[in-house]
């Protein structure tokens, strides 16, 4: 029995990607979701087979093509699309948008932000002010005010399969917070709250780069030892960098950070995992890319963080070693022998 929001108003969710898919149904069991599916003729497909990424649709989402009926019929809407596409289609959007709306984005990527005519050099190089997260993009190209982001081990296969899980809802305001868990909260999925919108963004980002390099550490054979010496500095990176750009360190240790990094550096369900074990298995970065379905964010966050953590001086020795690998300057036969001569220190040395 679907138990109805008292609000009329449906919820918006913009993107029919698999886990832009597992939301809407999510959403559908207290609220009707209008769905937002970019190209007219696949929108057309899936609301004739009412099946959107393999992912069959409760009855009561519907489905649109123009993306300013989400703006005009919704006032909470969960934009959920790459990064690559977002500021555009954000823009799109924007016409349509009210402060009194709430956007809560569920997008693990960064968006760079070069100003035209600017060239990086290594006297400008790449820097915080030229990167922005999705609720940064939000609030520099609309006028909502209330922002926030979904973020945690959330694979979207195992939520169509109803399997127990839980995510983080961060915002600055606590409105958001608590129509964030008020719409997603059911008896198998848990939704906790941070205030910490920066810190979250970036543990659901950096994430992608260890998922990676653990995919990796599978595609070669290794085993577990190895798998878990790579997540647990993978954390200490995330944080050191995640710190540097303005997150907390207690979003890391936290859901989020720990929660997530663990369900995609040991899941074949991971877009992530996945491109790290074929580049082990000897598939080059574009073959990879080339035949994915959907977008692995952590391919273009490894590029936007190395080049960060450079002008930072911050030593990241797995995305280095990842960036090395996807350009060809190192083989993922190496990539370990050079991790383990790798001069660490104190083992933790952000607390």
């Amino acid at each position: 029995m679907i138990s109805k929001n008292t609000s009329k108003k449906p919820v918006g969710v913009i993107g029919a990607g698999s886990f832009g898919t597992a939301i809407a149904n999510i959403l559908a069991e207290k609220s009707d979701v209008l769905l937002y599916v970019r190209d007219k003729e696949k929108a057309k497909e899936i609301s004739s087979s009412r099946i959107s990424s393999r992912q069959h649709l409760e009855e009561n989402i519907n489905i649109t093509s123009y993306i300013e009926d989400i703006g005009n019929q919704c006032e909470v809407i969960f934009p959920i699309v790459p990064s690559a596409n977002f500021r555009q289609m954000i823009k799109s959007l924007a016409p349509s948008l009210r402060p009194y709306h709430i956007l809560i984005h569920g997008t693990k990527g960064l968006d760079l932000n070069i100003p035209e005519g600017i060239v990086l050099t290594k006297e400008n190089p790449l820097s915080r002010k030229h990167v922005r997260t999705m609720s940064e993009v939000i609030l520099e190209e609309t006028s909502v005010l209330r922002v926030g982001c979904l973020a945690g081990p959330n694979l979207a296969k195992e939520i169509e399969e109803r399997q127990p899980a839980a995510t983080v809802v961060a915002s600055h305001f606590e409105e958001v917070i608590d129509i964030g868990q008020k719409l997603l909260k059911n008896d198998r999925f848990m939704v906790y709250g941070s205030n910490d919108l920066i810190g979250i963004e970036f543990c659901g980002v950096l994430k992608n780069i260890i998922a990676i390099g653990s995919g990796a550490v599978s595609g070669m054979g290794l085993g577990e030892n190895t798998r878990s010496l790579l997540i647990s500095r993978g954390m200490v990176e995330m944080i050191h960098i995640g710190n540097a750009l303005g997150g907390n360190t207690k979003a890391f240790i936290g859901l989020a950070g720990v929660g997530d990094l663990i369900a995609t550096c040991t899941s074949k369900l991971s877009r992530n995992f996945t491109v790290g074990f074929r580049l082990a298995q000897g598939e080059s970065i574009d073959q990879i890319k080339a035949s994915m379905e959907e977008v692995a964010e952590g391919i273009n966050t490894i590029e936007i963080i190395r080049e960060l953590a450079e002008s930072l001086n911050i030593r990241v020795p797995i995305t280095e070693t990842l960036h090395k690998i996807i350009h060809g300057k190192m083989t993922v036969a190496e990539s370990h022998t050079y991790f383990m001569k790798f001069p660490f220190r104190a083992e933790i040395d952000f607390i």
